[in-house]
């Protein structure tokens, strides 16, 4: 029996949990050639979803392909991906050929992939900003060619798409928009996982400004998320006692992706001891377990604090993340006024220690928010 909970990667059909109102919107929006935001705090099943829904809409006759925008260290090096993500999409014996064909505003070296249908694409000579810009407005036009070449509608997902900003300023922008408003065949997801970054990108002064719907995926349903948990539990065989998926949910903080790191690990520790069944002991003893495992790394993370930092972390911790700038919890964590207050969250927020979900600041990773709870003063 393989582990039912799986983290730390797309989830599979059968442990995918929920979100059917979202995936079933996603995907009409997609099929209707939409131009989808979806925003989501990190963990939350955001590729999951769009793995999804691009799996449904290659179930209808759609070419999908997915790039990963925060993976590329210059807008060349992304425009390399994108063009070879789509280019993977064309009949692999005429993909390089109509590649090079497709694209005039460049030289493109085009080599066979290593165990992979699709080629390694570069643009070797693209130097300047005027160059990269007319290479960009052909890469960009590239998807709605692929569906008049294969006669299928296309469907791209850019995931961790607020990364785009970083590469040429507001210029990357305008030209993904002008190049994807008039593409009727091809739908979008802009998927970001820095909620207040992608807010700003949506912002009436941007390019992207009203040019599609946009999605916000909010937490699973705790009591669904502890019924699924149970359910999971019961089917591989170690039965679950009762109280145990809620315990689960709360401890993991709701987060989609510690909830299901925490099941598993205490499905990997009942398996281990041939169990058959699990409960609040089991869950408690394999969260002490994951604690020593991380102590090392945590203890790294705190020692990079600065004195206010740290007060301002525990003060996250035991406060629920709010009215941390008010005067009793600033008294009582020794945080001095709002202002340094204020400085200490926005570092911890930039570390990606913390996050912000309306007037509330959580931690990002409940196993940190455990140990600062436990093992700090």
């Amino acid at each position: 029996m393989r582990n039912p909970f799986v983290y730390g990667e797309v989830v599979p059909a059968d442990a995918f949990v929920d979100r059917e109102e979202a995936l079933e919107r996603l995907t009409a929006d997609l099929a209707a050639g939409q131009k989808v935001f979806l925003i989501s705090p990190r963990r939350y099943g955001k590729s999951s979803l769009i793995e999804r829904a691009l799996a449904a809409m290659a179930r209808r006759g759609a070419v999908t392909l997915s790039v990963t925008v925060a993976s590329y260290s210059s807008y060349v090096a992304f425009l390399e991906g994108y063009a070879r993500a789509v280019a993977a999409c064309a009949e692999p014996a005429r993909g390089p050929a109509w590649l090079r064909e497709a694209i005039g505003a460049a030289r493109v070296d085009v080599r066979p992939g290593i165990g992979t249908d699709a080629p390694v694409v570069t643009f070797p000579a693209v130097r300047g900003a005027r160059e990269t810009a007319r290479l960009a407005a052909e890469v960009f036009a590239l998807p709605d060619r692929l569906a008049a070449r294969r006669r299928r509608p296309v469907v791209v997902a850019l995931d961790e798409f607020q990364a785009i900003a970083g590469f040429d300023g507001g210029s990357v922008e305008h030209a993904l928009r002008a190049a994807v408003q008039h593409q009727r065949q091809v739908g979008y997801v802009f998927a970001g996982s820095e909620p207040s970054l992608m807010e700003r990108m949506l912002g009436p002064r941007r390019p992207f400004y009203k040019a599609g719907p946009v999605m916000r995926l909010d937490r699973i349903p705790a009591d669904l998320f502890a019924a699924f948990l149970e359910t999971r539990f019961a089917r591989s065989g170690i039965r679950p006692e009762p109280g145990l998926g809620a315990a689960i949910v709360e401890l993991a903080g709701n987060l989609p992706y510690d909830v299901q790191r925490l099941a598993h690990e205490v499905w990997d520790d009942a398996r281990a001891a041939r169990r058959k069944k699990v409960g609040l002991d089991d869950l408690h003893a394999a969260l002490r377990r994951l604690l020593s495992e991380q102590q090392v790394f945590f203890e790294g993370v705190w020692q990079r604090l600065t004195l206010v930092q740290r007060a301002a972390l525990r003060a996250v911790v035991f406060e629920d993340g709010q009215e941390l700038l008010s005067a009793d919890t600033r008294i009582r964590y020794r945080l001095g006024g709002a202002s340094t207050v204020q400085s200490a969250l926005v570092a911890l927020m930039r570390e990606e220690i913390i996050t912000r979900e309306g007037p509330r600041h959580l931690v990002v990773d409940s196993l940190m928010r455990e140990w600062v709870a436990r093992r700090t003063h």
